[in-house]
């Protein structure tokens, strides 16, 4: 029997205190120029349209609830650009705890999973703005191929493709340092084109 858990005849009951729940958002950057001759990809900022999509889905975030009280956000222009088109759509009524993480950097799915683990348990919720394909890859091992409750379609999206702007909702049930291969339940997965324009 689990540890935290009493029993009552046949039933073993958890206790709710000792249950770890953490909420873990990923966040692709929103729509960049293209790359031009002689020019650094770090360097690329969002598009106009971009700009609209991330304060889309900053907005959505907003009357979802979806306020992390950490944001982990690479240093490249276009992650740091979707990152203020959060605040200007008004997701968070306090800003919360950034950190610009240089590793954050077209990091892949392994590199990611190792930043998330050294995370305190006190964080409640984080939010990762990040790069393809490693926010993909990370997003579907966390989800281990588990259909969320609301059926298998956000799960299928999920592997199909992670396009710019897009977002993926986990619940952790681990604490942050065991957090691997199907240690999350997806529980929704969010496009700017789910959106009307704003």
């Amino acid at each position: 029997m689990n540890a935290g858990a009493v029993n009552r005849g046949d039933i073993a009951i958890v206790k709710w205190h000792n249950v770890v729940m953490h909420q873990l958002i990923l966040l692709r950057h929103a729509k960049a120029t293209p790359l031009v001759i002689g020019g650094s990809d770090h360097d690329r900022a969002l598009t106009d349209d971009g700009r609209g999509a991330a304060r889309r889905i900053g907005q959505a975030m907003r009357r979802a609830g979806l306020a992390p009280d950490v944001v982990l956000v690479s240093s490249a222009v276009r992650t740091q650009q979707t990152l203020d088109a959060l605040e200007e759509a008004q997701l968070w009524n306090e800003l919360p705890n950034i950190d610009t993480l240089p590793a954050l950097y077209m990091a892949a799915a392994n590199q990611l999973r190792d930043l998330l683990r050294e995370l305190p348990e006190t964080v409640r919720s984080a939010l990762v703005i990040g790069h393809n394909p490693g926010l993909q890859e990370l997003a579907q091992s966390l989800a281990g191929g588990m259909a969320p409750a609301g059926g298998p379609a956000p799960l299928a999206r999920l592997e199909q493709e992670f396009p710019t702007a897009a977002l993926a909702e986990f619940l952790v049930t681990t604490q942050w340092r065991k957090l691997g291969t199907g240690g999350a339940a997806l529980q929704r997965f969010l496009q700017p084109s789910d959106l009307k324009t704003a």
